[in-house]
């Protein structure tokens, strides 16, 4: 059922490269893979693989560890094809697995030292009144500026800044999709433990995003 490591890995590469997203009957797909159809594997790696990649680089920010990742993620899919019922999308039920492998081994790898999240949120003043006042973008509306190429390379730049833990359930809530509980899940830590670090996430990509914004004008 299985190809060898580096046909998988190619086949990653092929469909990346390529930008292949195949159309695919999902029901008939699914079948197949339950058949042990090894066609049905390479079209589900042409479909998906390049989604996944960007997935996993996201959160490992290495090409290499990122193809790694989902490549194991296609390993594990296949092997619990079987108990797969079709509650979910088979693309979203493969997502998780890849968000899966990709956080096994981002927490696999030597932790560096890191600047701490406090040194980027906002600071207040004893009366509870902020030191430094947030200012309004000025218009375009932000969302619309970062709808522009360069300004996303910007931001996902400064998304790399922050601390791991908070980056990677940044990525996870407001890239990738994930509901709180299934965030918190895949974190190992309770819903309120994501909320609040998810805010606090927020609130330092804010601080890094404004003299950035600030120098497209502000009112």
């Amino acid at each position: 059922m299985f190809q060898a490591a580096g046909e998988l890995w190619y086949g990653l590469r092929v469909a990346e490269h390529e930008g292949a997203y195949p159309d695919y009957g999902e029901t008939a797909l699914v079948a197949r893979l339950q058949a042990s159809d090894h066609s049905a594997f390479s079209e589900l790696v042409r479909a998906q693989g390049p989604r996944m990649l960007a997935v996993a680089r996201r959160l490992l920010r290495s090409d290499d560890d990122a193809a790694d990742a989902v490549q194991e993620a296609f390993i594990s899919a296949f092997r619990a094809i079987g108990n797969f019922e079709g509650g979910a999308r088979l693309s979203t039920w493969l997502h998780r697995i890849v968000v899966n492998a990709a956080l096994m081994r981002l927490r696999s790898r030597a932790r560096r030292p890191e600047m701490s999240i406090d040194d980027l949120l906002p600071r207040f003043v004893e009366d509870g009144q902020y030191l430094d006042e947030p200012r309004e973008w000025r218009s375009p509306e932000p969302l619309g500026a970062l709808e522009r190429r360069e300004t996303r390379e910007m931001v996902r730049g400064l998304i790399d800044r922050l601390p791991t833990d908070y980056r990677t359930v940044l990525l996870l809530r407001d890239i990738e999709g994930l509901d709180t509980k299934e965030t918190a899940e895949l974190l190992g830590v309770t819903p309120n433990a994501a909320k609040i670090r998810l805010h606090r996430a927020r609130l330092a990509l804010r601080g890094l995003l404004d003299p950035h914004m600030r120098e497209r004008g502000a009112p």
